[in-house]
């Protein structure tokens, strides 16, 4: 019996070893906000049916449901992300196990970014942090007199980041402060860096191309309208810089959702597509479920791009997907219910999140929030997933493994079954 029992353990050690090098040796990091050029996308293929590695319910101070859960960053087997219980984490992707927590003053809605040895978030608590990575030791921390809860960036030797009505600032390594725009409007700030030029600066309601260098904007989009907007995180490739527009027009007339493909040289426009915000059947029409709720989500309307496609969900029930050439529609899908999440693609599927009946959105129909898995090519369902809690930022996916948070507080990590 010794002997069977030892044999049995060496074979269990075999295959947890062997699956823990499959995952390392086809895992892709996912170190910074969108993937790499915000593309919402990854070379990581993860195919359903996916099981449930572990859950985690963090700390909450009440029970009502929350209104944003920012995707974390992978780096290797650690994930990094902040929460509402005022924390900053770092876990053990295989196992759960706390690696550190660094404590803020206040909820923590940034995402985070890993350069190097160092990973960089604000607070709103009003500070921008830089820790140790392994550690979790503060190197220094940058007071804005604001909340921060924007994307957090370094290029090259700037950290670029925007307190909530304040200024976007663009400090050194050390923290110290080397330039700064006012920032009188927005809140939950995102913004795409490529090659030295920031996508989203902001201007109002506007969006424009700013030069990090240079400090001066490159090209601007004109601002002729009054109302309530929101502008998604954009996605870039070589020659085109692609984002939507949330314009809200009314309680009754809920809003326009615009998809624009620019030029990212000179911010002349490629294509654009303006279509009606759809309501699902089951959704009470009011203000806060067609534009309010989703301003506090970071990566509200931020696009997918696979092959010649870019995917989007904008909040309402349906998924769209558009050429990247000339923005002809190619498929889309309605659900019976509203979209939580904005979508990632990994290999040839699309995930995102549906809500269920909560009580933000009124549903009449009884249904549990779910993780969707399309097919990216022609949008065919494939998969779903019941949840606790709706996905409340695209899922991110590293090796054969899915990470994401809901807002009833909870942490999930999915990987491959078979």
């Amino acid at each position: 019996m010794l002997i069977k029992s030892k044999h049995l353990l060496d074979i269990c050690i075999f295959f947890v070893i062997a699956g823990s090098l499959a995952y390392c040796e086809q895992q892709v990091d996912w170190l910074s906000y969108r993937g790499v050029n915000g593309s919402g996308s990854t070379s990581n293929s993860i195919y359903p049916p996916l099981g449930q590695r572990w859950k985690l319910l963090l700390q909450n101070e009440n029970s009502k449901k929350l209104k944003s859960f920012n995707p974390p960053t992978i780096s290797g087997s650690t994930i990094f992300f902040g929460s509402n219980d005022k924390n900053f984490y770092a876990l053990d992707s295989d196992s759960g196990y706390m690696r550190w927590i660094f404590p803020t003053k206040n909820k923590v809605n940034s995402v985070p970014f890993v350069y190097e040895d160092t990973i960089y978030f604000g607070s709103n608590d009003g500070n921008v942090y830089a820790l140790d990575v392994e550690s979790g030791k503060k190197r220094w921390s940058f007071p804005t007199g604001k909340t921060v809860q924007s994307l957090v960036a370094r290029y090259q030797d700037r950290i670029v980041f925007t307190s909530d009505a304040g200024a976007s600032y663009f400090l050194d390594p050390r923290g110290r402060v080397k330039d700064k725009l006012d920032n009188p409007t927005w809140s939950h700030h995102t913004f795409q860096i490529y090659k030295g030029i920031v996508y989203w600066a902001p201007l109002k309601r506007g969006f424009g191309a700013y030069d990090i260098r240079r400090k001066r904007f490159l090209w601007k989009i004109p601002v002729n309208f009054g109302v309530p907007t929101w502008y998604s995180f954009p996605a870039i490739d070589e020659t085109k810089v692609y984002f939507a527009r949330n314009l809200f027009v009314g309680r009754g007339s809920g809003s326009k959702l615009t998809y624009y493909a620019l030029d990212r040289h000179q911010g002349r426009t490629i294509w654009k597509r303006t279509l009606d915000f759809e309501w699902s059947p089951n959704v009470t029409k009011n203000s806060n479920n067609v534009f309010y709720r989703y301003i506090y989500l970071l990566d509200y309307m931020a696009p997918s791009l696979w092959k010649n496609l870019i995917i989007y969900t904008s909040g309402d029930a349906k998924i769209r997907t558009f050429n990247k050439i000339d923005g002809k529609l190619i498929w889309e899908k309605s659900f019976p219910y509203h979209i939580s999440s904005s979508p990632t693609v990994a290999g040839n599927r699309v995930y995102f999140g549906i809500y269920g009946n909560d009580h933000n959105t009124n549903y009449i129909n009884k249904i549990p929030p779910k993780l969707i898995c399309l097919a990216a090519s022609d949008g065919t369902l494939l998969w779903e997933m019941d949840l606790e809690g709706a996905i409340l930022s695209a899922p991110v996916i590293s090796g054969k493994r899915m990470f994401f948070g809901t807002d009833t507080n909870r942490f999930y990590i999915l990987e491959e079954i078979f």
